[in-house]
């Protein structure tokens, strides 16, 4: 159990501490369930109320609600990213170290110091992994692949060939990246395969969510920036390239050849069709359906909200409809248009 004083904490997230410096806590918490031993947050004011029942030992809050809070406070203009920080701290570490003994490593892998593989795990030929590197139970690295400094790869994650992964990155457990793209030409009835001959690159401080696939590219390779943050099952398709610092949620997919510049954040259950290009500072709200490329920063929805099935079945049927009031609306303005004349 990690044991860390408020002054350690305070100095680990940048916040001013309001309280003892040397009150330890062991752990973090929801407002709701925290203990004395603990640290909690606050960054949504829909939570508040829970501040004066609250028993943690601390909570990490922004300075103008501190009032609201009896115990020690930690305070910081932005809470949510000093929780995020701090998190770290407490986060569990690998169950395994060293080189298990059923572990296959290919002759010809190039291994760094203080690597870290699970039993099962497989290193094919060619395969560079550099130094602190960790591979979870049963993965597999395919041949002439690399993968940087310090990353984390979970448990039954597959690498196929010519796959590089940068430094500090986290696959989680099921992710397939370097899987063929989705290539067929027709050939009367039948489909004849396009082999996929490029590979994948991934930057540094990426992470990639569990299930999620990253096909290799067609020709040319399939690219994810720096720091891309990308959610439980996605699709990437190949050729596909992810600008730094964009985050994907859950259950999106990306077809072939699509570009997303820098700082886009795509949200859960979306779908972009192929050979776009969105722009810097792009945002997709949650099950949009993005047709056509954006050039210009902002938010983008389509779709419906959720509504009351009978009104919704009404407002249905008159989306069908709008053609036709459109064409009655301009017939309506001509013929005022006339009588005005």
């Amino acid at each position: 159990m990690r044991h860390l004083t408020l002054g350690a904490i305070a100095e680990l997230i940048g916040a001013k501490l309001e309280g003892d410096a040397s009150y330890p806590v062991t752990g973090l918490a929801t407002l709701a369930s925290a203990l004395p031993h603990q640290v909690s947050f606050l960054a949504n004011m829909k939570y508040a109320s829970q501040l004066d029942s609250s028993q943690a030992g601390a909570v990490v809050l922004h300075a103008d609600q501190a009032k609201l809070f009896a115990g020690h406070c930690l305070l910081l203009d932005n809470p949510y990213l000093g929780y995020a920080k701090l998190s770290q701290q407490f986060a569990p570490t690998s169950d395994f170290s060293g080189i298990d003994k059923s572990a296959e490593v290919h002759p010809t892998a190039t291994i760094g110091s203080a690597v870290n593989l699970a039993s099962g795990t497989v290193i094919g030929p060619y395969v560079t992994l550099g130094d602190t590197v960790s591979i979870g139970p049963n993965s597999v690295v395919g041949a002439h692949s690399s993968i940087g400094n310090g990353t984390n790869v979970a448990a039954n994650v597959t690498l196929y060939h010519d796959v590089k992964v940068g430094a500090c990155c986290t696959i989680h457990s099921g992710a397939v990246i370097g899987a063929d793209g989705f290539g067929f030409a027709k050939d009367g009835p039948d489909w004849v395969k396009i082999a996929q001959l490029g590979g994948v690159i991934i930057g540094d401080h990426v992470e990639v969510g569990a299930g999620t696939s990253i096909d290799r590219g067609a020709l040319d390779n399939t690219i994810i920036g720096y720091g891309v943050k990308l959610d439980n099952q996605v699709q990437i398709a190949h050729n596909v390239e992810l600008g730094d610092y964009t985050a994907i949620a859950g259950c999106t997919a990306i077809a072939g050849s699509t570009k997303l510049g820098k700082h886009c954040t795509i949200a859960g259950a979306c779908g972009i069709t192929g050979h776009l290009t969105l722009g810097d500072g792009v945002h997709v709200t949650a099950m949009s359906l993005v047709t056509h490329s954006i050039s210009e920063p902002g938010a983008y929805s389509s779709g419906t909200g959720l509504d009351n099935n009978q009104k919704w079945r009404r407002n249905a049927a008159r989306f069908k409809q709008l053609d036709q009031m459109a064409k009655r609306l301009k017939q309506l303005e001509l013929e005022m248009a006339r009588l005005q004349n």
